[in-house]
Parts: C-alpha cells; structure tokens; sequence
C-alpha cells in the first residue's frame, strides 16, 4: 500500500484550482471516477447540486429542482454497476432526496419524505450501493431500496433532528450472528449524529439501536466511521466526530467509549475525515493516522490519533468550512498523490495538493 507523509503535503501544498459557481455555502462533495474523467459532486444552500470535471477545472452540470438547501450530494454506485449510469442523489430541507442522471441532465426519480426536512444521506458499502439511509429532523432514520425505491426500515431513538450519518465499511463480528437477513447487510451498522448531542450507531438489519455516544456538548454536525485501511487504531471500529462544542472526538464501538477529544478550534467544526496521510510519531516510532477537521474558524486543522495535543498543522483559509474531501488521484505515470477539496460559506470549492 502507499504511504503519505504529511509533512511532504505540507511542505508542497499549494492552491491548485478554485471551482466558482455556487452563491452559497457547499454542504458537500463527493468524488467519482468515471471512464478516465475525474469528476466532483457539491450540494450547496443556493439549492442547486453541481457537477465538476477536475481535469479541467469545469462545471459540467448544474441541477436546479429542490426548492431549499442542498445538505448532501452523493455519486450512486448502485446505478454505476449496475447501468454503468453516472447518477447522483440529493437530499435537501425541501423534505426530498432525488436522484438525477448526469449524462441526460435531469432529475428521475424522487423519494418524497413529505414530513421532514433531509440532513445527510450515506449509500451502503455493500450489495454495490442498493441501500440508502437518509437522517431527518423528525428524528428518524430511513433505510431505503434504492433499486425499487421501497422504504425498509424507520430507525427511532435519537430526541431531536438528526445531520448527519454513516454507514459501516465493514461488519462487526459482534452482530454477524443474527439470523435475520433481510437485506443481506448482516453486521453493518449506522452511525448517525444529532442535534440530541449524541452519535448513535445501529444494526442496519434489525433497526435496533446498538450504543449512544455521549459528550459532546453541541450539535453533532459530522459523523464519519474508519476503514481497515487505516489500520488497528484508526480502523472500521472507530467513528470520528465533530461538533458546535468546537471539539474533534474519536469513539471505540467495540468498548462504547470515548478514545480521544482535539481541541483547538475556537469556532463550530462543520466537517472530519480521516485523512490518507500519516504522521511519524517519535514516542512509539511507527507512523500514525492523521484526522482532519474543517470549522467555521476559516481553519482545516490536522491531528495525530494517537495524541489529543495541539493540531500537527493547519491551513488558514479566508471564510468557513463547510466540507472537506480527499481525493487520491492518479496521473498518466500511474504515479498517485492527495488532493484535498474543500467547500467554502460563499460557494467556492478549493482544490490544493
């Protein structure tokens, strides 16, 4: 596997392009490879959802339909595998999540939650994207088909709006014995952030709430689970959170508690991701994991997961930050590096590597 060093970013990093388009702030992005295009996805408050080539640094596509804020924009695997179709869905305050074709330029199809405003929505990892789950501010979770468009499950528990969620990389030995199978995502779970303070995580086949996470102080405004690629203590059994309380906090699902709080933000975090770099940690001399936060401070900060200190680095911006993706891409040598894309309050979207 390839290793990236942080301090090589760091030292090298620079503004690479600005995407210019939306007129208010970028809830979301999202990332796709498709025939050799490189392509981004963004969900913004001017009610639109755009498409990027980032090759050439074009908007393709502009989709205009939801009547509200666009709080998140997602590229559907289930529709790229199975129609090799590039697809994008939607959810927004306007009470829909839809779903637009991108070659034909418009909407298709429309899941009408009628009751609610829609925060995040998060795609399965599993049976190739057929599953989406959607958190509402009637404090629910649905988990919908998404090839027959047929609601599953309503998940209940969490005792205000819900933002945002995640589904699970991989499954948890400590689930895999249910019997029950009915969408055949046996072990995998939710994680779902709320303005209640906590994060909560359940079993996606039974809609049973598994554990609460509390101490955050404020709203939960990002949720995000860990991957076996980021190895034992960075891994599918961790959730990495952020929040109003300004603070960074990283979970362990297997003990139910809290691993870690980072603290230096002096403004709302609106944004974590694990990030693909490492950092060489003199205590115990091997490398260790780095999270990264972006907040309404006009500050990406990153930090060691191994230490709760100080932030390694930051990356001073002029406005907040709403969202932060990294992208791994490849050149014509095969030779691969990290660019890190970020939405900003007034509707940009800068790319630095």
């Amino acid at each position: 596997s390839i290793t990236f060093i942080l301090n090589t970013f760091r030292s090298s990093c620079k503004l690479l392009q600005s995407l210019i388009g939306h007129t208010s702030n970028v809830w979301n992005i999202d990332y796709l490879t498709f025939n050799n295009d490189q392509l981004l996805c963004s969900g913004s408050s001017d009610k639109t959802i755009r498409v990027w080539n980032i090759k050439d640094n074009k908007q393709i596509q502009s989709f205009n339909g939801h009547t509200s804020h666009v709080y998140c924009a997602k590229f559907s695997p289930y529709h790229y595998y199975n129609n090799h179709r590039n697809v994008i869905c939607s959810s927004s305050y306007d009470t829909t999540i839809r779903f637009w074709d991108i070659k034909n330029n418009k909407q298709f199809e429309i899941l009408n939650e009628n009751i609610s405003s829609v925060g995040g929505i998060e795609l399965s990892s599993f049976n190739c994207g057929k599953y989406l789950v959607s958190g509402l501010w009637n404090k629910t979770i649905r988990l919908w088909d998404i090839e027959t468009y047929k609601l599953l499950h309503i998940f209940d528990g969490h005792a205000s709006r819900i933002w945002c969620i995640d589904i699970s990389p991989l499954q948890s030995n400590s689930n895999k014995n249910n019997n029950i199978c009915v969408i055949g995502g046996n072990g995998y779970t939710i994680c779902s952030g709320s303005y209640d303070k906590t994060i909560r995580v359940w079993d996606i086949e039974t809609a049973k709430q598994l554990i609460v996470f509390k101490g955050h102080g404020l709203i939960i405004n990002s949720v995000k689970y860990g991957s076996n690629e980021l190895g034992v203590n960075c891994g599918a059994n961790t959730i990495l959170s952020g929040s109003e309380d300004y603070s960074v906090r990283l979970w362990d699902i297997r003990s139910g508690q809290q691993i870690q709080s980072f603290n230096g933000h002096n403004d709302r975090v609106n944004a974590v991701e694990y990030s693909p770099f490492v950092v060489k940690n003199k205590k115990i001399c091997i490398n260790s994991n780095v999270i990264c936060s972006g907040s309404s401070d006009k500050t990406i900060r990153f930090w060691d997961i191994r230490s709760n200190k100080k932030e390694i680095c930051m990356i001073h911006e002029n406005d907040e930050i709403y969202s932060i993706k990294f992208l791994q891409l490849k050149n014509n040598n095969s030779y691969y590096s990290v660019n890190m894309c970020y939405g900003l309050n007034n509707g940009s979207i800068h790319i630095c590597g």
